[in-house]
């Protein structure tokens, strides 16, 4: 009699474990033709002299715009890209540092006024962008920052920073402070324990913190334009023209410039810290 009464309830166990498994892979599929599609239209408009409504392919393809791309033309030579990916690189690092000093002061410690910086870290999502970059550019103005490399790494920093303590908030309550305590009790001095103990818990918090902070500052236009007062030219600052007056082949290509070096930067972010990751790890059991 049980044996009976468990085979209905197993099938039925099988049959809902089926259905959310079809569910899943249908929403996952869902996601990634949501992401695939726009790419692939920007990769086909990268090709292409001509493509009028509504046909659903191009009447001529063309490289011109990989060329210009690829030619330096334009404001955009490797200079300028090169100073792009140096400024963003530059963000992701200075907020990612002070947002997991911050994460651990608000996570691991008790102190007065806490409460108002927490509060403090979100302002740039409760003020206004054009308000914000404008008192930005007031304040950079009075302090000599204003047109200046570092003044734009500052900005975007700012910007960038409640993003970033948010992804470092979770991973730092986790992380807590045993494990720093028991290497302090066992004789290792700051450095060490920050680099063979702190940031290996941290690092996927790390490495998420980085990807969105590089990414932020690398396609910030606004915030570039008002603060570097058209001193510093970035690759967005040279896009943007191209997606406003309608040249879709030019502005497709110089994003397909732009998608090929974020993603080879992330890359480089994910290769670094996993490997000093795993040898850290490496480390601890030799």
């Amino acid at each position: 009699m049980s044996g009976q009464l468990d085979n209905p309830q197993l099938q039925a166990r099988v049959r809902r474990q089926r259905c959310s498994l079809a569910v899943t892979r249908a929403l996952v599929g869902l996601e990634l033709a949501l992401v695939a599609l726009p790419l692939l239209v920007i990769a086909v408009w990268a090709f292409t002299d001509a493509w009028p409504w509504p046909d659903l392919w191009p009447q001529e393809l063309s490289t011109r715009g990989i060329q210009q791309a690829l030619s330096g033309r334009q404001n955009m030579g490797w200079d300028t890209l090169a100073l792009s990916i140096g400024i963003a690189a530059a963000c992701a690092v200075l907020t990612t540092t002070v947002a997991a000093l911050a994460c651990r002061a608000l996570c691991n410690f008790q102190w007065h006024g806490r409460s108002v910086f927490q509060f403090a870290t979100i302002l740039p999502f409760i003020i206004p962008s054009t308000v914000f970059a404008m008192g930005v550019q007031v304040v950079f103005l009075q302090a000599g920052l204003a047109r200046t490399v570092p003044g734009v790494i500052l900005a975007h920093s700012i910007v960038a920073l409640p993003y970033a303590i948010i992804l470092m908030t979770d991973i730092t309550r986790a992380a807590g402070t045993q494990r720093d305590e028991a290497a302090r009790a066992l004789g290792a001095g700051p450095w060490q324990m920050i680099c063979h103990v702190t940031i290996p818990q941290l690092l996927p918090g790390i490495v998420s913190s980085l990807s969105m902070c590089y990414i932020m500052s690398f396609s910030q236009y606004f915030l570039t334009l008002l603060v570097g007062g058209g001193r510093v030219q970035t690759f967005v600052l040279v896009l943007f023209p191209y997606l406003s007056g309608g040249d879709r082949t030019i502005a497709c290509a110089y994003s397909l410039v732009f998608l090929v070096i974020t993603f080879a930067v992330f890359l480089i972010f994910e290769l670094i810290l996993r490997r000093f990751g795993a040898r850290e790890e490496q480390n601890l059991y030799d």
